[in-house]
């Protein structure tokens, strides 16, 4: 491939995946007028329009879609071999392009990150924080880090840990509002519920104790939220009992702003994963922090308090 159409590629991938000229402009440390000339250029040669422009959006056409989804990884892959092999062959270099939730990423994930890089600095984190199940494989990620994504084909992964989700609620709240003392208790309370994103339905409050037992627990609602940080949030004003994944709950409980109602029941656990490509031969930089994720997980103790009875 000549040079040219491969820098006319590297600035279509770039705003690609940045949804602009000028973000793109900015990651390959050119213009944006020097961006869109080669887009320009590489829609010339190809005899297609790549994208649809206006004065406020970048949006790929269903040709540029196609083109996306057919030579971003590859092109990606090709440049990591030559990166590990100008710094030494099996050496992690390049960027690494992680998916990862908001609340997950930041607090727990980001300072598992940083010391990766203290220990690999060739590699570079491109970090997208979405709520939102990622599309490894269509987005070009590679690796993503949640709850319950559905394994496609060409994806595996590896459980981090089992999240269980409990019944938390402010101290002010509980002072006014007794505590209950069962699930069917709940009916006297407010509670802050979770309307699913995927389904965009309230999700039901089914709840388990050591015992086995399993019940219904009806909740007056007094907020829906999609997103169980604002949850959490929302319950530690006083706003009513929330049901929260242990990872958004674990800070406001160590602050005493929420503390556990029914400690003896559950929502049951969550998978937490890491997820990645099924490919044989995985790059070095992906490889090694996949292995090194997992370890550390473990010995941080974060898998120990998330699974917490």
């Amino acid at each position: 491939m000549d040079t040219e159409l491969s820098s006319y590629l590297d600035a279509f991938l770039a705003a690609a995946d940045e949804h602009s000229f000028s973000a793109a402009a900015r990651r390959m440390g050119i213009t944006p007028a020097a961006v869109s000339k080669s887009v320009a250029r590489l829609e010339a040669r190809l005899g297609v329009r790549l994208f649809q422009r206006s004065t406020r959006s970048l949006a790929l056409t269903t040709d540029g879609e196609r083109l996306y989804g057919q030579v971003s990884r590859p092109w990606r892959d090709i440049g990591d071999a030559l990166t590990e092999l100008r710094q030494g062959a099996g050496q992690p270099a390049g960027s690494l392009k992680v998916a990862l939730a908001h609340t997950m990423g930041r607090l727990y994930i980001l300072p598992l990150v940083e010391q990766f890089v203290r220990r690999y600095p060739a590699v570079v984190p491109d970090i997208h924080f979405d709520n939102r199940q990622a599309d490894l494989v269509a987005d070009g990620f590679d690796v993503a880090i949640g709850g319950g994504i559905e394994l496609s084909e060409g994806v595996v992964a590896r459980e981090l840990a089992r999240v269980r989700i409990v019944l938390a609620a402010a101290p002010s709240y509980l002072r006014d509002h007794p505590a209950p003392a069962e699930p069917g208790d709940l009916t006297r309370h407010g509670g802050v519920v979770r309307r699913s994103l995927e389904s965009g339905r309230v999700l039901p409050w089914v709840l388990s104790n050591a015992a086995g037992e399993e019940v219904f627990a009806a909740v007056r609602p007094v907020a829906v939220m999609n997103d169980p940080e604002a949850m959490a949030r929302a319950a530690a004003s006083g706003m009513g009992i929330a049901l929260l994944p242990l990872p958004h709950a674990l800070p406001l409980l160590d602050s005493g702003e929420l503390v556990r109602v029914l400690p003896g029941w559950h929502a049951g656990s969550r998978p937490l994963s890491i997820y990645y490509s099924s490919r044989k031969l995985l790059p070095a930089k992906t490889r090694l922090f996949i292995d090194f994720i997992v370890a550390r997980f473990g010995e941080s103790g974060y898998r120990q308090r998330f699974e917490a009875p």
